[in-house]
């Protein structure tokens, strides 16, 4: 495919390392100017372009926008109606992204993670999931969404992410005072969360560390006691609004 990509922060630079392996011609906005030069001369089918030029060789375009900033940046361009358009804007649902990139096609909204780039990562997808899957379904999995309520909703979940890493930090650190190698203490504490939460359920886990007396049963409850669940789901309400 010919990819555009407007907007080149992190999210988005690990979007094209995900998939510039695959054969696509790659065009990055150049306004992240350190960005997209790494991109650029990292790969040879990516290139770094003025925006509208980035539109004009492209049949694809990724938007990779702050949801504030995209208004401004989007309205001197001028889009083709034959182009599909995949948006990364946290809180812009299809409708907002077709009235901002009209008279092409808003195709769909994404959420990707840093892990893109590597592969193995989760991505919530509306719209044309057919699209995303064909661009990142090979080395990632795609969780397709029926609306834009829902789309919100997982939004607000994922938020989940930056607390428990983190919880997982504080605790290498305080792991880290106490053995040779604070470096090999975090990674164990990664692995051991991350391969965990892979192969179980959050409640079958928790059920199988649930050993009365245990370690993981006392910490779980003291931290449940000291509020944890309560001001997480509060924390939740307050992101849904």
């Amino acid at each position: 495919m010919r990819i555009g990509v407007i907007g080149t922060g992190t999210i988005a630079g690990a979007v094209v390392r995900g998939i510039a392996g695959d054969g696509h011609q790659i065009t990055v906005s150049e306004r992240s100017a350190h960005v997209s030069a790494e991109l650029a001369g990292a790969f040879d089918n990516v290139s770094a372009a003025p925006n509208q030029q980035v539109l004009d060789q492209s049949d694809v375009i990724f938007l990779g926008l702050m949801a504030e900033a995209a208004p401004d940046i989007l309205a001197p361009l001028t889009f083709r109606e034959d182009q599909q358009v995949i948006s990364f804007i946290a809180g812009a649902d299809l409708a907002r992204v077709g009235d901002l990139v009209a008279p092409a096609r808003a195709s769909a909204v994404m959420m990707p993670f840093p892990g893109i780039a590597q592969g193995g990562s989760a991505i919530m997808a509306l719209g044309d999931i057919e699209l995303v899957n064909a661009l990142f379904g090979a080395r990632n999995t795609v969780f397709a969404l029926k609306d834009s309520a829902e789309l919100d909703a997982y939004l607000c979940a994922q938020a989940v992410l930056s607390p428990v890493a983190r919880m997982v930090g504080d605790a290498a650190d305080w792991l880290g005072e106490r053995v040779a190698d604070p470096a090999q203490g975090e990674a164990f504490l990664r692995m051991l969360v991350a391969t965990s939460l892979a192969e179980a359920g959050c409640a079958d886990l928790i059920e199988a560390l649930n050993t009365p007396g245990g370690y993981n049963q006392r910490l779980r409850q003291h931290m449940e006691a000291a509020g944890m669940t309560g001001d997480l789901m509060s924390g939740l309400n307050d992101l849904e609004g």
